[in-house]
């Protein structure tokens, strides 16, 4: 992105000084001082410095750094090891093609506080050097931006031209959808041309764009396949995406609480990946307590970790192996301490 020509022409008389009224202008120093201001304004013109002071789309050749990104999934998202992986091998998959077919879409399912928001904001930080807060990511709250069920024609229109104008601003533009299970059904299908395969439309091409979807539907799938595998003797760690993948692309399908219902970005295999966020257990608890600690720039206090740990709710009621709200109220939970 070029910086505005039309600011930088005002560089030249400053540059130039501007004589007393009563000195004669010197033709040499006319001629240095206009040739420096060019040589400034063209400086200044060039991308690498202009995007040094203000934010610019990546270019082809900028790609995320996937050793960060897995150091940021590995120091700050506890009892995911699905997650952690498929994200990673997604994400630095799809940066690294140079000719993708269609934009990366995602899919993260499971209970509240088991890290969908925390990863969708590592996932924009590591694109965007402004993370959450960068004009080329969008997040769409759905009771916030979509809360009338009767102005659903009203909101695909609006929807479309939001992406549309983003993307041709912007190829690398990242849209995450949270609460996709309080959307109202069919909405989201209003998408469905901007993922699917086709190299351009209308003169834009998508296929540079990420969009994740955060959900809590499927959270009760997810539970009943590691309760599985605990009751059985069987580490969470064994739990594969093959496990769970299947059961979650069908049950959100027909679940008309999802934001997926009977969606024709399923049937039509536009979401690449469904990715699960099992339910934490009290060691993962504990896991996160001690990151918020440090975060605050705390010393860790064992005695505080587990007496926070205790406070939360944990079910099925007689084996009370996960934690109910995950580690959402874990701030909140510290501020006493």
């Amino acid at each position: 992105m070029q910086p505005p020509a039309g600011g930088l022409l005002l560089l030249v008389p400053l540059l130039a000084g501007g004589p007393p009224r009563s000195a004669a202008l010197e033709p040499i120093s006319v001629g240095i001082a206009i040739g420096a201001a060019s040589a400034l304004t063209g400086y200044l013109s060039y991308p690498g410095f202009y995007c040094g002071f203000m934010e610019c789309c990546p270019g082809e050749r900028d790609r995320p750094n996937g050793t960060a990104l897995q150091l940021s999934l590995e120091a700050k998202l506890f009892g995911q090891h699905l997650a952690k992986e498929v994200i990673l091998k997604a994400l630095t998959g799809f940066v690294n093609n140079p000719n993708p077919k269609k934009p990366l879409t995602l899919s993260l399912h499971g209970w509240a506080g088991t890290g969908k928001n925390f990863v969708s904001q590592i996932v924009a930080e590591n694109l965007h050097k402004a993370g959450l807060k960068s004009k080329f990511v969008h997040l769409f709250l759905s009771t916030l931006h979509f809360p009338h069920d009767h102005e659903v024609k009203l909101y695909k229109d609006q929807l479309q031209k939001w992406i549309r104008g983003n993307v041709t601003a912007c190829a690398k533009s990242v849209f995450i959808f949270d609460e996709m299970d309080k959307l109202h059904p069919g909405l989201i299908d209003a998408i469905k041309p901007f993922l699917d395969y086709y190299e351009q439309i209308d003169g834009v091409s998508y296929r540079r764009a990420i969009f994740i979807f955060l959900s809590n539907a499927g959270g009760d799938l997810i539970t009943k396949v590691a309760l599985d595998f605990w009751r059985s003797g069987q580490a969470r760690e064994e739990i594969q995406l093959k496990d769970l993948e299947p059961v979650l692309s069908v049950g959100v399908f027909n679940n008309k609480n999802s934001g997926l219902w009977h969606s024709s970005l399923i049937d039509r295999n536009l979401i690449d990946y469904f990715i699960p966020f099992l339910p934490l257990e009290y060691k993962h608890v504990k896991m996160c307590i001690r990151a918020e600690i440090q975060s605050r720039g705390n010393q860790i206090d064992e005695t505080v970790v587990q007496e926070v740990a205790d406070e939360m709710t944990f079910f099925p009621k007689e084996e009370r192996i996960y934690s109910v709200k995950g580690c959402k109220t874990v701030q909140t939970k510290l501020d006493f301490y």
